[in-house]
């Protein structure tokens, strides 16, 4: 995972450095928004997993009755395939000029359903 984060951060780098929207044209931008979605994914797998293992090292401390079972790095990473796809959707709607809050609503509404398929699936 680390791996194809470095790997798409450099080659996002690269292309935004070097070329422009215009002289990339639509396979350039495609490939953009795919190097985008991976390094974003990445971001929030970690993130969420380091979040939910700090919750557990925490829940030791306060929690008593029932212990805290922490997420696995692979439910993480199917969690972040939902949540790393918001910032593709946002900036998408944005190029199109529907960020409001019809398009807020529907990315939530993604969200939900997404992370409602998820947790069904992995268990």
């Amino acid at each position: 995972m680390v791996t194809i984060m470095a790997v798409s951060l450099c080659l996002l780098l690269i292309i935004l450095n070097t070329t422009t929207p215009l002289t990339a044209g639509p396979f350039g931008i495609l490939v953009v928004f795919c190097l985008s979605y991976l390094l974003s994914l990445g971001v929030v797998a970690f993130f969420i997993y380091w979040v939910n293992q700090l919750f557990h090292k925490l829940s030791n401390y306060f929690m008593t009755s029932r212990p805290y079972v922490p997420l696995t790095f692979r439910r993480s990473y199917h969690y972040s395939t939902i949540f790393g796809f918001v910032p593709i959707l946002l900036v998408s709607l944005q190029s199109v000029g529907a960020v409001g809050l019809y398009g807020l609503i529907l990315v939530v509404l993604f969200v939900g359903i997404g992370c409602l398929y998820v947790s069904k699936i992995t268990r």
